[in-house]
């Protein structure tokens, strides 16, 4: 097939949200390519105003593929239902979430369509070729890689809160309802149990206060409870914290959340490359280390030298009476 046959962006994620984002930065690219922009919404018994929303939002043209097998994310039918739409429409470029899901999909999506698939990537644009070129965190977030598809569709995916949502304007396009032969799939959800998240989400919390190995103890996780509570804030921890020790689940870093809040405060975090490369878009980060030489100081707005046990209660109190 000619790369001349493919025209257009794609854009698809099954979290709404993240669909959103990735409008935002696929009318961009749409843009540079004079083409026209799609989204893809899939499910069961589909709103109608979802797709009026992501129109008012960027896209030129809606596909809804709504059939009951779809009610539920199962990778197998809904790679079926992408490589179906891709075929038919051959867009150029297709954006994917980069969620667990999405990570799923992508991957299996490339192999059907037999391009290529460039993962997490932080930032993309068209080069002088026409073609989508991105930045992609390699070695732990140590460095970056610059890569080019030589073939089409270029897949891509995005991971959450890279991009801006795009504000709602007065723009029309057109809502394309598609019929697609969807298959029962080979595998069966039997059971589904709704992960309880107390708060809000660490991808979505404005103020984080995270600990890691500085802290001893478990229960001195405390200390940082006390001054998130005074902030408004969450708590999050290191991956060593969480994956070695067990006191957790998640954990903030290349390998696990990555967050953008307005204010994150690493106590007793050394600083190693996974952890701050899932840090780097904090609007303002503090440190607190008693090791001047850690490298989480060269990362940090603000740095605090001293003991945790005694810098995070001292900051609580302060912010107490600063903040009555």
């Amino acid at each position: 097939m000619s790369s001349n046959e493919f025209k257009g962006v794609m854009v698809f994620s099954e979290d709404f949200e993240i669909l959103l984002e990735l409008l935002g930065k696929g009318r961009e690219l749409a843009d540079k390519l004079q083409t026209e922009l799609s989204a893809v919404l899939i499910g069961h018994n589909i709103e109608d105003e979802r797709g009026k929303e992501l129109i008012k939002c960027g896209a030129d043209k809606v596909y809804v593929v709504d059939n009951p097998l779809l009610e539920q994310f199962n990778v197998e039918p809904y790679t079926d239902v992408l490589s179906k739409l891709a075929s038919d429409y051959k867009p150029e470029i297709i954006l994917i979430g980069a969620t667990k899901r999405g990570k799923e999909l992508a991957p299996r999506l490339a192999t059907r369509l037999n391009t290529g698939c460039m993962t997490e990537c932080s930032k993309l644009d068209i080069d002088e070729e026409g073609r989508l070129v991105v930045n992609r965190l390699v070695y732990g977030g140590s460095s970056i890689a610059i890569e080019v598809s030589r073939v089409k569709p270029q897949i891509a995916t995005v991971p959450p809160h890279v991009f801006e949502k795009p504000a709602p304007s007065d723009r029309t396009g057109e809502v394309v309802k598609v019929e697609v032969d969807v298959k029962e799939p080979k595998t069966k959800v039997v059971e589904r149990k709704k992960k309880e998240i107390v708060g809000v989400r660490l991808e979505e919390a404005p103020i984080i206060i995270a600990g890691g190995r500085g802290l001893r103890s478990k229960e001195d996780f405390k200390l940082l409870e006390e001054l998130a509570k005074v902030l408004g804030g969450q708590v999050g921890c290191t991956r060593p914290i969480a994956a070695d020790y067990g006191w957790f689940t998640n954990w903030i870093g290349i390998s696990g959340v990555k967050i953008k809040p307005k204010l994150y405060i690493a106590v007793g975090i050394s600083g190693a490359i996974q952890h701050t490369a899932g840090i780097m878009d904090s609007k303002i980060i503090v440190a607190i280390n008693k090791d001047e030489e850690a490298p989480i100081f060269k990362a940090a707005d603000y740095g605090i030298v001293g003991d945790l046990y005694k810098v995070v209660p001292a900051l609580t109190e302060a912010f107490k009476k600063l903040l009555k």
